[in-house]
This record gives structure tokens, C-alpha cells and sequence, in this order.
């Protein structure tokens, strides 16, 4: 029989954390894409909420974390110093307008009215019922709302008012789903029925308790409608993802930007990288929140425990990941400016050839990384 023998190996790996990751994916995203993250994170996440006015234009984000929550969050968030390590905001400047061109448009050609009426075209209505939905369809708003009395529209039809309303009933079917409505409340309850969603319980959520879910009064919609936590988590979460605005993707028809990430403005002798933190969501962590965690005389059950802190681990992660990405698009920019002062001051002739390389050495980081930056 062999001899057994233990061999130990010592090796180095590396660990694809899932907040690894998400930071690796927000880096390589165009603005638009990380602003429709942002607001998805906003939808899904009850602790994560948007600040809507700061004193500082230059905080990119803010947080405060439960002490007692997982991890190092803590540490990260005590080192984190607004004032020091955030790069300049392009709100510190003015006259932006003047820095847009024609390379930055996009168009679309087809309106919300135009792809209305193709789709009331192919109903096979009567030359009469048509008319009268040319009219309703006049009268949706960029937001893809009905904006007119309904009834007085009705009677001007000489139409029967049911035949009327099965007008509207037939456009409310239309793509855009949810375009007709004459309210919230309606549009939402479109957008359920066309999905098939049939929960009483996601029904009396939309009709009645819209303002507690506004206010992600959670708890009080539990006891309303008389269904545990997590069970509210999901109507919520439903509710959501419908679109309020349905007509919104068609309503900029002429031009939209494109918007960049970071500008280079001339100051003086100087050029001066700034982030454009114009629009971009700012994130905290939402204060009733923490205040549940914290407040050790409130009784809440386990599970509704361990889903919030699920949540504070996934906001503040989206957080440190928004910042990570902006610091680190302002340092390639603020070496590639460095390098190409002539370039930027007389013009293509005196563009000199660059390598992911020498940008990666100036910032000490990977060439991956820059490369993820520069891509888009």
C-alpha cells in the first residue's frame, strides 16, 4: 500500500462579490441606462428614496446606516467625506446650453397622435365611431392622458353616450397600454387588466390607498387591507412597475440629447473637468426605515426584519456603486484632459495617440476599467 501524503496549496483567487459585480456593470453603463437603473432601484426598493432638495449641489449621494446591519457599511460610510472626495458638480456652472450640438441629437419620427390613429384605423368602426376617436385621441396629452371632459366630448359626438364610451373603452386597449385614462387611478387599473393581474387585493390597492403608497406607509396599508407585510411588499412592487405616464416615450417627437456624463469646461487658462450630475437621482437611505431598525420598543417580525435589512444591503451597496462610478469616470477624464491640452486648445492636428495603458498608469487602475469607461 502507497504512502498518504497532504499537500497544502496556498493560492490567491478572486471573488466575484454581487456587489462586485453591480459596480462593474454600472461602470461599463451609458448615462440613460444608469438613470433608468436608478429609478427601477427607486420603484423595487422601499429604503432607497430619492433626495429631492440638499443644501449642497456638490453631494453626489447620502446615507446613514443602521450600526447594527452586516458587514463593513459602516466603515464605508463613515470614510465617506462629501466635501473632499466628490469631484466637481456641472450644477457649480452655468450657460451649459452652450456646450450641446447637433452630433448630440436623437429624433423619432412617429408622434403618440400618429401611432394612435394607425391603430383606431384598423378597428373596422363606423366612419362615425372614427370620428369621434380622432377627437379623443386630439385630446390625450403628452402623458397619454384623455384631458377633456368626457361626457361634454360625448354629447358634441351625436353619438349614444354607451356607443361613445365603447369608443373610449377600444382606445383604452391601444398601445400604449394605459393611454386614455382620465386619471392615475384608471390608467394603473388599464395597465392590470390588460396584464391579467387578478388580485382584489392589487385592485382595492390602486383605488384606495395610492396616497399610502406614495408615502410607502407600508405598515398602514398591511392593516387596511388586512394582509401581512411581505404581501404588501409585493402589491407594492407590482404597483410600481406600471407606468404612470404612459405616453411619455413618444411625448419628446422633435429632438432629445443625448446627454454626456462629464464636461470639459475652459475656466480662465484652465480646463476643468466636471461630472453632470444634472437630473441623476440622489440616493439616501429612507429614515422610517432606519427608525425600525433602531427603535428596539417596535415589534416587527422576522421576516419583515430580515427583508429590510436585505434592502438597506442592497441600497446602500447601489450607493457605494454610483459613487465608485462617478469618481471613477472623473479621474480617466481629468488624465485624458491632462494629456490632450494641446488637442482641446488648437484642434485634431495636435491629437496625440493614447493607449489604455498610459491612462491606466496615470490613475492607477486596471486597463479593464478604463476601458469600460471609455467604451461608452
Amino acid at each position: 500500500m502507497g504512502d498518504l501524503k497532504l499537500n497544502l496549496k496556498l493560492s490567491q483567487q478572486l471573488i466575484m462579490t454581487p456587489q462586485l459585480q453591480q459596480a462593474i456593470k454600472l461602470l461599463q453603463m451609458s448615462r440613460m441606462e444608469l438613470q433608468q437603473t436608478i429609478n427601477s432601484e427607486l420603484m423595487e426598493n422601499p429604503v432607497l428614496e430619492e433626495v429631492i432638495e440638499t443644501p449642497d449641489p456638490n453631494i453626489i449621494s447620502e446615507s446613514e446606516v443602521p450600526k447594527n446591519l452586516d458587514g463593513n457599511w459602516q466603515d464605508y460610510m463613515d470614510s465617506y467625506d462629501a466635501n473632499s472626495s466628490t469631484p466637481p458638480s456641472i450644477r457649480s456652472y452655468k450657460n451649459i446650453d452652450d456646450h450641446f450640438n447637433i452630433e448630440n441629437l436623437a429624433t423619432r419620427t412617429e408622434s403618440l397622435y400618429d401611432h394612435l390613429v394607425w391603430q383606431l384605423k384598423m378597428t373596422g368602426m363606423s366612419k362615425k365611431e372614427e370620428e369621434f376617436g380622432e377627437k379623443i385621441i386630439e385630446n390625450i396629452n403628452d402623458d397619454g392622458y384623455l384631458h377633456i371632459d368626457f361626457n361634454e366630448l360625448a354629447k358634441e359626438s351625436g353619438l349614444r353616450y354607451e356607443d361613445a364610451e365603447e369608443v373610449l373603452l377600444k382606445i383604452q386597449e391601444f398601445d400604449p397600454v394605459g393611454v386614455g385614462a382620465r386619471d392615475i387611478k384608471e390608467c394603473l387599473l388599464q395597465q392590470v387588466r390588460q396584464l391579467h393581474l387578478k388580485d382584489g387585493k392589487l385592485v382595492s390597492l390602486i383605488k384606495n390607498y395610492l396616497p399610502e403608497l406614495e408615502k410607502r406607509n407600508y405598515p398602514a396599508i398591511s392593516k387596511k387591507l388586512d394582509v401581512p407585510m411581505d404581501k404588501v411588499y409585493e402589491l407594492a412592487k407590482i404597483v410600481l412597475s406600471l407606468e404612470p405616464k404612459p405616453g411619455r416615450s413618444f411625448s419628446q417627437n422633435e429632438a432629445q440629447y443625448v446627454v454626456p456624463d462629464i464636461y470639459v469646461l475652459k475656466i480662465g487658462n484652465e480646463y476643468v473637468v466636471t461630472l453632470n450630475d444634472d437630473g441623476m437621482p440622489r440616493l439616501r437611505i429612507s429614515n422610517y426605515y432606519k427608525n425600525i431598525i433602531h427603535d428596539k420598543s417596535m415589534y416587527i417580525k422576522e421576516n419583515d426584519k430580515e427583508y429590510i435589512n436585505d434592502k438597506l444591503r442592497s441600497a446602500v451597496a447601489l450607493i457605494r456603486s454610483i459613487q465608485h462610478r462617478q469618481k471613477t469616470i472623473y479621474k480617466i477624464t481629468e488624465a485624458i484632459v491632462k494629456r490632450q491640452t494641446e488637442f482641446l486648445e488648437h484642434g485634431v492636428s495636435k491629437l496625440k495617440p493614447m493607449i489604455l495603458r498610459e491612462i491606466a498608469q496615470d490613475v492607477n487602475m486596471h486597463e479593464s476599467t478604463v476601458s469600460r469607461v471609455t467604451n461608452r
